[in-house]
């Protein structure tokens, strides 16, 4: 799919539209026909729908809210042909945005060009443009909401941002961290070795990592997608430095997902309302991707809901309840992170599939952490007992990563390729005092 292969669609799609102005406004008594007799070309779109050709109407819809991302002046330059000293045209439909000079279609436009006054298939687009219909179920399409009162028709028909991409440009790429989307795409250089793991938590972690590959499997060609809920979550509890992070991040390396960690500070809000809005935009744009939504320190938005006291609680738990189901509905891996396991509400943990424990290093993970992370450059003077740092020091692997960056740094500066044993003891006092854990 591109702009190339488009091209011919739009010079369909203008012919079409420009039969329904010509026998709406001309009063002609012969009536333009339903869309499927013009000559578009269905399988544009067809990987959208598994590769099956899309109905005529379908790809109509995508074409209609394609148009301003492809030809800014289409629908002014076709009505213009019709309306030359211009004026109304509320069969149309149509709305003007705050920065688009252009006319952006509504489902209103939708029923005008698929339908023309014809009352049935009018109400068949409707149908069409339900949250119902594979379109807007799948997020590629669907009706912004309008004000209450007004046509839900009226509505601008809305294409995800990544659809736009892939059928302009041929290509895909990851959304950016923004005030519009509020979580930053992890990645990362190291490998499974390098996480030095508790053998229990890899075993989760293997669990987690056969649910990726697998599930689909499991649920289409097995049948059990009529008795299981989609969608996978996982609790990650454990000390700050443990690895939590890391093995989200690598979970979606050797999975080939993406995985984005989300800024709770951009979505969390003090004005009722706005976080449950926040959490709704991120949720609807992760749906029906292969993302991994990974909530770091996510006691902020998952504590424990408390006893309603006044409004503010009632909201407060509201959020929480309003959370807790999308994160049932949605069909990919959430993880949430936390320090403490006791600080998130039980109503989330009975609802996990995992409860993954990432404890502090012991003396032999501490071994193999001062080992894998001290430069291979670097020399180690002959008073350095690497098994005896490890027991006698209970330092976490990011702290570890932590000492020997700062050794490694110093070394660098004088010149030299030999840390000495007074070096590695002050930037071991220097990471314990930086966490408290010596004075």
């Amino acid at each position: 799919m591109d702009a190339v292969r488009l091209s011919p669609e739009l010079d369909i799609l203008e012919g079409l539209i420009s039969d329904r102005l010509g026998d709406h406004l001309g009063g002609e008594d012969v009536r333009v026909g339903p869309p499927e007799g013009y000559a578009f070309d269905r399988a544009v779109f067809a990987e959208l729908n598994g590769g099956v050709d899309l109905t005529t109407s379908d790809h109509v819809l995508l074409l209609l809210a394609l148009v301003p991302h492809l030809r800014p002046d289409f629908f002014a330059r076709v009505i213009g042909r019709f309306l030359p000293e211009g004026g109304e045209l509320p069969a149309f439909g149509g709305v003007r945005a705050e920065t688009h000079r252009g006319v952006l279609p509504t489902g209103e436009t939708a029923q005008f060009v698929v339908g023309g006054d014809d009352p049935l298939i009018r109400m068949h687009v409707q149908r069409l443009l339900s949250r119902d219909h594979w379109l807007t179920a799948q997020r590629v399409l669907w009706l912004e909401p309008v004000r209450s009162g007004e046509p839900v028709m009226s509505g601008r028909m809305v294409l995800t941002p990544e659809f736009v991409e892939r059928a302009t440009t041929g290509v895909v790429s990851l959304p950016r961290f923004g005030s519009d989307f509020p979580a930053e795409h992890l990645e990362t250089s190291m490998e499974w070795n390098d996480a030095v793991l508790h053998p229990e938590t890899l075993r989760h972690i293997g669990e987690l990592e056969h649910w990726i590959r697998f599930n689909d499997l499991v649920l289409d060609d097995w049948g059990m997608r009529k008795r299981v809920k989609p969608g996978y979550r996982a609790l990650f509890h454990g000390p700050p430095g443990t690895g939590k992070t890391l093995t989200a991040t690598l979970l979606g390396k050797h999975t080939g997902r993406p995985v984005f960690r989300i800024d709770l500070s951009r979505v969390v809000s003090k004005y009722i309302g706005e976080t449950e809005k926040n959490l709704a935009q991120l949720f609807d744009r992760a749906e029906n991707t292969a993302w991994i939504l990974f909530f770091d320190e996510a006691d902020a938005l998952f504590g424990k809901r408390t006893e309603v006291r006044d409004s503010h609680d009632r909201f407060a738990n509201q959020e929480v309840s309003y959370l807790l189901q999308r994160i049932e509905s949605f069909d990919g891996l959430v993880i949430l992170a936390t320090n403490q396991r006791g600080n998130v509400d039980d109503a989330f943990l009975r609802r996990f599939q995992a409860s993954v424990h990432f404890p502090p290093p012991g003396p032999a993970e501490r071994h193999t952490l001062w080992t894998s992370a001290v430069p291979s450059q670097i020399v180690d003077a002959t008073d350095i007992d690497w098994w005896e740092i490890a027991q006698r020091y209970e330092l976490t692997g990011a702290a570890i990563v932590n000492v020997a960056h700062h050794c490694a740094l110093e070394v660098a500066a004088r010149g030299d390729t030999r840390l000495t044993r007074s070096m590695l003891d002050l930037a071991i006092r220097r990471e314990l005092t930086k966490d408290g854990k010596m004075v």
